[in-house]
């Protein structure tokens, strides 16, 4: 399947171009939690950040669980993702086994309790949003190329290699984009 003409849904990436110089969206893979024509709405699964959950959060003492970038919109809130749709309510599922969302008091009583583990639950720093049909312009513009993915790699234990892994697995025209110099400019 050609991975140009894969169609941007939730539970999908997006991979950015390498040529894509904006701070956070530079080298990211974005997975769409809400794709719909109201908008778009996903999380940077490859970014995280060097603090710990309970760093940020006094409620969350003890529980060290990385923190993630999930993009330039609402930086001072935090959002999750987790595969316990059993244990945290009201959760929208993205695909098969993964979640976004949900009640934030059930995910504190569990991370009190000791009944969720930090594999099981994913937060980001802010989120990635697109008005009405501002992303498909950003594919037309060929900002982004869409790809497939699935849970496992989502929430794999250390994502920072997933922009360059992702391209590999799209072929040869995408496998040349990994070496592309970081400022062409100076190359």
């Amino acid at each position: 399947m050609e991975p140009l003409n894969i169609k941007p849904l939730a539970g999908r990436i997006l991979i950015s171009v390498p040529f894509l110089q904006d701070f956070y969206f530079k080298k990211s893979v974005v997975l769409l939690a809400d794709h719909s024509e109201e908008g778009s709405f996903g999380l940077i699964i490859n970014k995280p950040v060097d603090v710990k959950l309970s760093d940020i959060a006094a409620e969350f003492a003890g529980f060290d669980a990385p923190v993630f970038l999930g993009g330039p919109v609402k930086t001072d809130s935090l959002f999750f993702i987790h595969t316990r749709p059993d244990l945290i309510e009201d959760g929208s599922e993205i695909m098969d086994g993964l979640y976004w969302g949900g009640n934030i008091e059930s995910v504190r009583e569990l991370v009190k309790s000791g009944g969720i583990r930090p594999d099981e639950v994913r937060f980001f720093v802010g989120y990635s949003g697109w008005s009405a049909k501002q992303l498909d312009k950003e594919l037309e513009e060929k900002s982004w190329v869409v790809s497939l993915t699935n849970r496992n790699q989502v929430i794999a234990p250390d994502t920072r290699d997933l922009w360059s892994q992702m391209l590999k697995k799209l072929g040869k025209e995408f496998k040349l984009w990994v070496n592309y110099p970081p400022d062409p400019i100076m190359n």
